[in-house]
């Protein structure tokens, strides 16, 4: 047992999930989830009552699986949420924590997407079950024995799913379950509503109840980017050149993250180390060492490797993955602000974690302010500033005798001064470029393209009035449009907004029936009488060869290559 998960083993869950538990790495559960693992474990109906971002998920989840019984293809764990945005969420932490548990298989199950591969993974014995109400439901006029095999219900955010008014559909799932089954209720608050609730379907629950305590520093300014997971290696670059920082501490979820991105900013000239839990104490101090001392500018660290970490000149935290929950955030901004100095705290925020980003928010008490990435000209100013400032110290230790030293290092080389200059400046920049045409080059990523997807897809699956600019064009034809995304190529469907087709309908089609992640895909544009879908350049063909036999709104979807030309 690694010294991380002591608190977790000492709760009683099973070996594998503590596994999970390690490579995530939680070192100590959380009030929460210190005081209703016991409690579900021990088979007692629950009713936790705790603001979103305390952990809650990780306090059922850990539980329910290690009394899941994997050689069993069935469903035994149900799990209902009020939107598809924590559908995905908690489906994701379920995965997440049963990686160490062979044969274990996850459905997230909601509006908007196909019924098809829902359907099939329910067949196929997906043994834990996240479901909005009104999808689920929909699956149960088809098969009304669907959840007679469920041994746990959780509800998340229950007074959540009664505003969106799904309490009908409650009953009926309630009834499709055996009435010997194991209930836990989470809610924020405890209106009459979900009293009743309680009283009609659960069985003397405990009750748990954790107030959110967490505040955040005033002196540390606070902002996000909204990037695409595959932008993050050069969203971190663009970042760096323009952030005028003394240390800096940036934070990722693996240990293997941490040695990719130190070394990615190493090849770039910074002097950057890793520091996670794989490294011997001897040289997790050493690298602790020298980002006091100065020798170290930038370590790239893990949540357990950074704990207690106390280094003064640190004035900016990056944030480059989503923490797990506002402590964590927490935690980690509070890194930088020391000794009564302001700090900077940065966050990369994928169109998928925009409900992280806003209980973030809610339970800190603070705007998390959103900022574009640095454009060209930017990153030019902030180069030829650096220079400067790098060359002035210089200029009073110049002497009128170091002219015969460049004479003679241009008749070695047969060059002018001019140029002698221009590779000294190279030679001295690490081969940065020092022109705005070749910086724009250089820049390759579209800032404003995340926030135009997360605006399009995180809404609740009852659906929102689209945004103005997620509305179809009324013209057939495209109007001049950015070229794709990196590594991403334009694909065109003849669904379009008379077929009454939205971008979520694509979206969940695709990512159900191609098996892509949502960051695999680019932006969605809906026109009247077509649709163009940016997807993965590599392996096209075999996606769309996938695709092929896919529907959407009961008509093919047929996709093929966009041709621009």
């Amino acid at each position: 047992m690694t010294q991380e998960t002591a608190g977790f083993a000492a709760l009683g869950l099973h070996p594998n999930v503590l596994a999970a538990i390690a490579a995530v790495g939680y070192e100590e559960p959380s009030p929460i989830q210190a005081q209703s693992i016991p409690v579900i474990l021990e088979g007692h109906d629950m009713i936790g009552q705790a603001q979103t971002g305390t952990g809650k998920t990780a306090a059922f989840a850990l539980p329910m699986l290690s009394q899941i019984e994997p050689s069993r293809r069935v469903p035994q764990v149900l799990v209902l949420v009020p939107t598809r945005e924590l559908a995905l969420q908690v489906a994701t932490a379920f995965e997440t924590y049963s990686k160490q548990m062979p044969g274990v298989g996850v459905i997230a199950v909601y509006g908007g997407a196909p019924m098809g591969p829902q359907l099939k993974a329910l067949r196929q014995g997906a043994q834990v079950v996240v479901a909005t109400p009104g999808r689920l439901c929909d699956h149960l006029r088809r098969d009304e024995n669907l959840l007679s095999t469920v041994k746990s219900l959780v509800l998340d955010e229950a007074d959540e799913m009664l505003k969106l008014g799904f309490m009908d559909d409650l009953e009926v799932i309630f009834e499709a379950m055996p009435s010997s089954r194991q209930s836990v209720l989470f809610s924020a608050t405890l209106p009459a509503s979900i009293r009743s609730i309680a009283e009609r379907h659960l069985k003397e629950p405990k009750h748990v109840r954790i107030a959110a305590k967490t505040q955040t520093v005033a002196r540390i300014e606070q902002v996000h980017l909204m990037v695409h997971a595959d932008q993050k290696p050069a969203s971190i670059l663009r970042l760096l050149e323009v952030e005028q920082f003394d240390a800096l501490i940036g934070f990722v979820r693996t240990k293997q993250a941490t040695l990719d991105i130190a070394e990615l900013l190493e090849r770039q000239g910074y002097r950057a180390a890793a520091l996670n839990g794989d490294m011997p104490q001897a040289q997790r101090e050493r690298v602790i060492e020298s980002l006091k001392d100065g020798s170290l500018d930038i370590v790239i660290a893990t949540d357990v490797a950074a704990r207690g970490l106390d280094v003064a000149r640190i004035t900016h935290v990056l944030n480059v993955d989503m923490p797990y929950d506002p402590e964590s955030y927490v935690h980690r901004i509070g890194r930088t602000g020391r000794a009564g100095r302001e700090g900077r705290a940065l966050l990369l925020v994928t169109p998928r974690e925009r409900r992280m980003l806003q209980v973030i928010e809610r339970v800190t008490g603070q705007k998390v302010g959103e900022v574009r990435l640095p454009d060209a000209e930017t990153v030019l100013e902030a180069r030829l500033n650096r220079l400067a400032t790098g060359l002035q110290p210089l200029l009073a230790n110049a002497v009128a005798s170091r002219g015969a030293v460049r004479d003679e290092l241009c008749r070695r080389l047969g060059t002018d001064m001019d140029t002698l200059a221009a590779v000294l400046l190279a030679k001295l920049t690490e081969g940065k470029a020092l022109d705005l045409e070749s910086v724009r080059r250089e820049q390759p990523l579209t800032p404003a393209a995340p926030r135009e997807r997360s605006d399009r897809y995180e809404r609740s699956e009852r659906g929102d009035r689209p945004e103005r600019g997620d509305r179809p064009e009324r013209s057939g034809a495209p109007r001049t449009m950015a070229p794709p995304s990196e590594g991403k190529a334009r694909c065109r469907t003849a669904l379009g907004a008379r077929d009454g087709v939205q971008a979520k309908n694509l979206l969940g089609a695709i990512l159900n029936e191609g098996g892509l992640s949502r960051e695999a895909i680019g932006r969605i544009q809906i026109r009247e009488t077509f649709s163009l879908i940016e997807l993965p350049e590599e392996n096209l063909d075999r996606l769309l060869t996938k695709l092929k036999d896919t529907r959407v709104a009961g008509k093919a979807l047929r996709l093929r290559r966009y041709r621009e030309d």
